[in-house]
């Protein structure tokens, strides 16, 4: 009976962390966002005041350059973290349905010996 309560209680722990992980990945997504919207907003700033929006000029500003490179980079930092995101909603999916069986396996334990208890009550 311990043993199945010990796995029912490393389930909710594997759980548990599947979720911090999800929402960590939220939260760097969403930071990413911020960042690449904010280097957005500095590119139109540089090429606002330079009067140049063609990147290939000779005259493009370098920073608004660097800003587009950084940009760019968020952006596909942000897709690698979606689909590792998606891998680790699968992964708390499984590990939420692994959950479910050890408590339905440490629920049917607990009428198992109390049914066993029961009879030997009867018996004796």
């Amino acid at each position: 009976m311990k043993s199945r309560e010990n796995l029912v209680r490393l389930k909710q722990f594997q759980v548990n962390e599947k979720r911090k992980q999800l929402a960590q990945l939220d939260m760097m997504i969403a930071e990413f966002d911020r960042m690449a919207t904010e280097l957005e907003l500095q590119i139109a700033s540089e090429e606002k005041k330079a009067g140049i929006t063609d990147e290939n000029h000779f005259a493009y500003p370098t920073f608004a350059k660097a800003a587009r490179q950084r940009r760019d980079n968020l952006r596909n930092s942000q897709n690698d973290l979606r689909m590792q995101r998606e891998a680790a909603n699968a992964a708390l999916e499984e590990a939420e349905a692994e959950l479910a069986r050890a408590e339905m396996l440490e629920s049917r334990g607990r009428d198992t010996d109390a049914g066993a208890s029961a009879r030997s009550a009867m018996i004796g």
